[in-house]
């Protein structure tokens, strides 16, 4: 998804809560930077909820295919090996 957190500001009109509105102004706070940012946050969340569903199949395969025939650097991967008898033992010298 490109990035939407630095698009350019649109005029909109917009039904608040009056009471909460009322509150908001007299903690002096930015209603639409708020907003802004609470929708930024849901649509963000929503896109990638739908794109999890949407993949979910490929997922599951790939994840079932990583789980049958493992990773391609796994022979590489020294800190994940089990350890030999003969490392784990100190040497009785």
């Amino acid at each position: 998804m490109r990035s939407i957190r630095n698009s350019p500001k649109r005029a909109v009109n917009l039904t608040l809560n009056a009471k909460v509105l009322d509150m908001a102004r007299e903690m002096g706070m930015n209603i639409s930077q708020t907003v802004d940012a609470l929708l930024t946050e849901e649509v963000l969340r929503q896109h990638w909820q739908r794109w999890n569903e949407d993949n979910k199949e490929a997922i599951a395969h790939y994840n079932a295919r990583i789980e049958r025939e493992g990773l391609f650097s796994d022979r590489y991967r020294s800190f994940m090996r089990p350890e030999t008898a003969a490392e784990a033992e100190p040497d009785a010298a």
